[in-house]
Parts: structure tokens; C-alpha cells; sequence
């Protein structure tokens, strides 16, 4: 579902393919069932409460997460992904829309403007995957299987969505994302915690933005993006 700068992985949930099963068998159930028959609604009755399942398991993860990320960080930073150019590739488009972005996305608009953290929506264009969060190197291709970032300048190795993470946040901080949403920065925690700095998504063009993260390294680490 998102991975953090600082290497942390929030998993999918998953929530339509894992009772993917269960619901195709109900289907078709129902559309043996005679029309106006007790059974019939019955095995309707059925199917809602699977999609109701569906949809609160959905629901549930989603809003876990972007209440601990508003309520941890102080700043976050994520992309404006071009969703419906991504569902175009049919073996993925179920799993990107199970995920729900847009309403990941919000869920966290609405509670970092309540929590006071700031939310730096990242131009949908910026090579946040081929850039090398090291050195600044932009790949010219990297496909989609390669799940490991290697780079042939400064021989970096890591993990691309967390490569991605962090030149997300280091995009992040850059003075033309700054109050994108709007509204001041309460560094304490609402309830008395401390927050801590920052949260990623994905790709850029221009030449102003190629080099955003680079010779950051490790320091970027310091810091989180989601």
C-alpha cells in the first residue's frame, strides 16, 4: 500500500482479492436462484454482505494508516499518481484499484489539516523511481519487475520503492511544494506525543527537478516520505 523513507512497509490489505472466492461463488449462486423466490433474496442478501465486507475491510486499513501517519509526522509527502493511466496495464489494474489511492489520499488530506502536518503533493511527473537517491542518476528505463535499484554511478543498491521514498521526501521539501495544502506545522502531537518528520508515492520531468535527492544518501533516512 505505501512504503515509508525510512523503510518501512505498510502492507495491502488486499481486501476484494481475498474474498475474491467467496463472492464468485455467491454470484453464481445467485443467478441460479429463481427470480422473486425467497432464496433468491436470500443468496442477494448474501452477496451484499460480502461487498459490505469488502468494503469495511478496505475502509478499515485505510483509515489505520493515515491516522498513524497524521499523527506521527509533521510533514508528508506523497505523489499524485496517474491512476488511470496505471489500471491500464490489466494484470495489475485490480490490485490498484483494491488499493483505493484517491481515497487514501483523502482520508489524508482531511486529518493532517486537523493534526496541523503539512501534505507536499509531488508533481505525478518527477522520476521519483529512476532517480538515484544517492547521486542524482536518472535511469533512462526501469521496468517494472526490477524491484531492487541499481546504480551504475555511485554502485548503490536499495530497495526501489525505498529509493523512491526518499526522493519523495527530499521533493518534498523543496520551496515550490511547500504549503501546498496550506496552514502552519504543530510539531507537538495533539495529545501531548512528539511528531516526528516526515512520510511516499511515484514519477518527473524538467531539468529543474532531476537532481532533487541527490548526494542526500542516508540523511535522507533521517527523515521520513511515504
Amino acid at each position: 500500500l505505501a512504503t515509508l523513507s525510512d523503510g518501512t512497509v505498510i502492507h495491502n490489505p488486499h481486501a476484494l482479492k481475498s474474498n475474491l472466492g467467496r463472492l464468485k461463488r455467491a454470484q453464481r449462486s445467485l443467478s441460479r436462484k429463481r427470480k422473486g423466490s425467497n432464496r433468491r433474496r436470500k443468496a442477494r442478501a448474501q452477496v451484499a454482505r460480502l461487498y459490505a465486507r469488502v468494503a469495511n475491510l478496505r475502509s478499515d486499513a485505510l483509515d489505520k494508516t493515515t491516522t498513524m501517519l497524521a499523527r506521527t509526522y509533521a510533514d508528508i509527502s506523497i505523489e499524485d499518481l496517474n491512476v488511470a493511466g496505471m489500471v491500464g496495464n490489466h494484470r495489475l489494474a485490480q490490485s490498484i484499484q483494491d488499493a483505493a489511492f484517491a481515497e487514501f489520499r483523502r482520508l489524508l488530506t482531511y486529518k493532517t489539516a486537523r493534526t496541523g502536518a503539512r501534505l507536499h503533493v509531488i508533481d505525478r511527473w518527477y522520476p521519483s523511481s529512476k532517480t538515484c537517491s544517492n547521486c542524482g542518476t536518472v535511469k533512462a528505463k526501469l521496468p517494472l519487475s526490477e524491484r531492487v535499484y541499481h546504480c551504475e554511478e555511485c554502485r548503490l543498491v536499495i530497495d526501489r520503492d525505498v529509493n523512491a521514498a526518499i526522493n519523495i521526501q527530499v521533493a518534498g521539501s523543496a520551496p515550490e511544494t511547500l504549503n501546498a495544502r496550506g496552514g502552519s506545522v504543530r510539531q507537538a502531537h495533539p495529545k501531548g506525543g512528539t511528531m516526528r518528520h516526515p512520510a511516499k508515492r511515484e514519477p518527473s520531468g524538467g531539468e529543474s527537478r532531476v537532481r532533487l535527492g541527490a548526494g542526500l544518501g542516508n540523511e535522507a533516512m533521517q527523515m521520513t516520505s511515504l
